[in-house]
């Protein structure tokens, strides 16, 4: 079987996937019902039953990794419906990230020392915290696993997305500041997704974040990396 057909039959299959996915959560409106959780919990399923590699699978999982850019891009819309709102609260929310990236990384960094993991690991984990293609950059010029720093992204995403609403109301953070800010800095674009649907606001902020957390990462894991690794 062809290359081609194989990536075509694995973005057909994750595309059904999330459609139940989509399906359940709109029957079940729960958090940790979230489409990418049931569509990601169906497909390995799948997987497993079928006994499909994972590198067979990934032919096709690429071409859709190659869409998560134009997708994030794409949350640049309700940015600019909100812009005159984010402009006077650019202070807080750069502030906020800034501070939240480095709880993230210096989080990831001393549990993992204090689990024992090995460094390899310590470094696919340091940059979770980002999207999945900085993740894995930032990951690989440290001496990490690439595709296990993706897998890192994913659970801080979906762990994330499943917790926000319980953390915010254990927490009583309850302004699209703190909890926009908090969300996209901790759960990027899966988190920021789910935000998103609550409120555009509270999704543009998380949507900021979530950009400046890269950022943020990017910068500070190798340096913290080094001093503490």
């Amino acid at each position: 079987m062809s290359d081609v057909i194989i990536g075509l039959s694995a973005v057909a299959v994750t595309i059904v996937c999330y459609l139940i996915g989509l399906s359940v959560y709109r029957r079940w409106n729960y958090t940790f019902m979230a489409p990418v959780i049931i569509a990601t919990l169906i497909l390995i399923l799948i997987l497993l039953f079928f006994q499909i590699p994972y590198d067979m699978y990934m032919i096709g999982g690429g071409w859709i990794n190659h869409l998560l850019g134009p997708a994030v891009v794409a949350l640049a819309y309700p940015l600019y419906e909100h812009r005159n709102t984010l402009k006077r609260l650019t202070i807080p929310i750069l502030s906020g990230t800034v501070i939240g990236g480095l709880v993230g990384i210096s989080s990831g960094i001393l549990l993992s020392k204090w689990a024992g993991v090995d460094k390899e690991i310590i470094y696919s984990l340091i940059p979770k915290n980002s999207t999945t293609p900085v993740a894995m950059e930032v990951a690989a010029g440290m001496g990490g696993i690439e595709p296990l720093a993706a897998v890192f992204v994913m659970i801080a995403g979906i762990g994330g997305s499943m917790l926000s609403s319980f953390v915010l109301r254990f927490t009583r953070v309850d302004h699209y500041i703190g909890s926009g800010v908090g969300i996209g800095s901790a759960s990027h674009a899966i988190g920021t997704a789910i935000a998103m649907e609550r409120d555009s606001l509270e999704g543009s902020v998380s949507t900021i974040a979530m950009v400046v957390s890269a950022v943020v990462v990017s910068v500070l894991a190798p340096l913290l990396a080094e001093l503490w690794v």
